[in-house]
């Protein structure tokens, strides 16, 4: 993605969000990717590389890093809530997408990323976002599921309250939080044997995630719930997509999301761990393939019904 053509979006508080774009700027439809926790918009590698196969010019591809990762800027600690990215996502589309449809398609804190947008801005949906895309996330907080048991222990408390207080102490010792934090995320990333070199590029972007960042997420991981964003975007074409051995958020959790949601496709992917869309790739592209044919059809038979109204 280094190669693809970047630019750099202020959030509404200045913090600066990296984006690269694939595909014409006036292509007919855009489909904004958006990442999850401790990744970066690399995580979307497959999917950049298949999908520009299949959709050549007649869609564009917009992958930004959310605040604090990737080559975007580490935020002030009180930023760093889903809230707040599903506001970023709003000066995205602002920026990028400005006029035509567009599908958005999220990973874990991604997804959340793209429900809070939709609570907050709910207009959009429906209007210019034609389709939505959830993958590997859920609704409510991590405080239901089995990695926030892990997180609750005093050392991580204690570490949280050291990153507030001394950040600059806590990023300097980062061996001492990987050892903390590092194997529940990395245990939970891939429920099959994947290739030595795909684990080392997940832990790569791990490893190239701050400190600060690590830490300042997870109270809002923990407990945000963006439930009432579900409603807005029901009669909306929608992909709910997880691993039925995805340990930080359970296939259960994407079953119950798709119940309440009868445009989406629910897709189980056997033996997929977290990192789904690196893990099984091509189900991941078939799956975002189908959400956006399902999107751009469903646009077209609405606006001939306006018309022919």
């Amino acid at each position: 993605m280094s190669a693809d053509r970047g630019s750099i979006v202020a959030a509404e508080d200045g913090t600066a969000l990296a984006v690269r774009e694939v595909g014409p700027a006036d292509a007919p439809v855009t489909v904004v990717f958006v990442h999850g926790y401790c990744l970066r918009m690399e995580s979307w590698h497959f999917q950049r590389r298949q999908l520009e196969k299949r959709w050549g010019k007649a869609v564009r591809m917009v992958f930004f890093d959310q605040r604090g990762h990737g080559r975007s800027a580490v935020p002030a600690p009180a930023s760093c809530t889903i809230g707040q990215l599903g506001r970023d996502l709003d000066v995205i589309l602002q920026a990028v997408a400005p006029r035509g449809p567009v599908v958005l398609v999220g990973h874990s804190m991604g997804g959340m990323t793209i429900l809070a947008l939709a609570r907050q801005v709910p207009e959009l949906f429906g209007t210019k976002v034609i389709g939505v895309g959830l993958i590997s996330t859920a609704a409510e907080g991590l405080n239901k599921t089995g990695l926030s048991r892990n997180l609750q222990n005093p050392v991580i408390d204690a570490f949280r309250l050291a990153v507030r207080t001394s950040p600059g102490l806590v990023q300097f010792g980062r061996g001492a939080a990987r050892m903390l934090i590092s194997p529940i995320l990395r245990s939970a990333s891939y429920g099959t044997d994947v290739s030595p070199s795909l684990m080392r590029f997940s832990e790569w972007m791990l490893n190239q995630t701050s400190v600060t960042t690590i830490v300042n997420f997870l109270k809002s991981l923990e407990l945000h719930d963006e439930s009432a964003a579900l409603p807005v975007i029901a009669e909306l074409p929608s992909l709910v997509l997880c691993g039925d051995a995805d340990m930080i958020l359970p296939f259960s959790q994407s079953e119950a999301m798709a119940a309440e949601l009868p445009e989406s496709e629910l897709v189980r992917v056997v033996g997929g761990g977290h990192l789904v869309q690196l893990e099984f790739p091509i189900r991941v592209t078939d799956a975002i393939d189908r959400l956006v044919g399902r999107s751009i059809a469903e646009q077209g038979d609405s606006e001939r019904t306006v018309v022919g109204g």
